[in-house]
């Protein structure tokens, strides 16, 4: 299966288990990541979600797949996986190392607690495939970086690594690659020992101010997405990716 998931005690595992694809996430991925995390809102026996992977977090979208569900129309599972994602009630918590690419960052800025090994590798490569960013992170990123490092990272999609993610406060702590798991667990173990209620409203009034931007910054994203994959920068790029060659944009205007 590509996507694990296992309830122990009141801790819900969400493990990415797709290594040979370096973890990029299918439409089915995301269905199962959605249906998971549903689940766990509605069980009040689990407290906390993590969100791990591999060697690899995440590769990013599987591009053949997503053009295989039909481009456009295989937004939905990625929709259904963000609105649960950025809904979440209880605290979540995500563990990377290796690639964290497109997707495999953004989701990172619905986590609570985000842990990273110096392996971590990070980019947003959306306007290289003639797209646009998506879970909110045309909002979330400018925020949580500032609006200058957010600019550079979503225009250029230039690559950085865990320390440049730490000092801009993408993540919350850099831990060793040999202890990752176990951090996780510590954490994991940490926040279901506190008093669910009242970290389910401290995580609801952190939320608050920007909840409604949030969604209409989705709302706005998923607009521009969809009109951008109908364009012909993002079958140049599309094409240009599949055959493993540079694109050429250069009679675009």
């Amino acid at each position: 299966m590509t996507v694990l998931t296992e309830t122990k005690g009141p801790v819900l595992t969400i493990r990415l288990n797709r290594p040979e694809k370096k973890n990029a996430i299918s439409l089915a991925m995301y269905e199962a990541m959605t249906a998971a995390l549903k689940a766990a809102t509605d069980d009040s026996a689990v407290r906390v979600a993590v969100i791990r992977g591999g060697d690899d977090f995440s590769a990013g979208n599987d591009v053949a797949d997503f053009l295989a569900g039909g481009g456009e129309a295989g937004l939905t599972p990625i929709v259904d996986f963000l609105d649960a994602l950025s809904g979440f009630p209880k605290p979540l918590v995500a563990g990377v190392r290796g690639a964290a690419i497109g997707i495999g960052t953004t989701l990172l800025l619905h986590c609570d607690v985000v842990l990273a090994t110096p392996s971590a590798r990070f980019a947003l490569p959306f306007v290289q495939l003639g797209l646009v960013p998506e879970a909110a992170s045309s909002l979330l990123l400018p925020a949580a970086v500032g609006r200058l490092k957010a600019s550079w990272w979503l225009l250029t999609g230039e690559g950085f690594d865990a320390e440049a993610a730490r000092d801009a406060g993408l993540i919350t702590r850099l831990i060793a690659e040999t202890t990752l798991e176990m951090e996780l667990d510590a954490v994991a173990a940490r926040l279901a020992a506190l008093p669910p209620a009242a970290i389910r409203r401290t995580k609801a009034l952190l939320r608050e101010p920007q909840e409604a931007a949030v969604r209409e910054a989705m709302t706005r994203e998923v607009e521009a997405f969809g009109a951008q994959l109908k364009s012909a920068e993002a079958k140049e790029a599309f094409t240009a990716f599949l055959e493993k060659r540079k694109p050429d944009f250069s009679r675009f205007e």
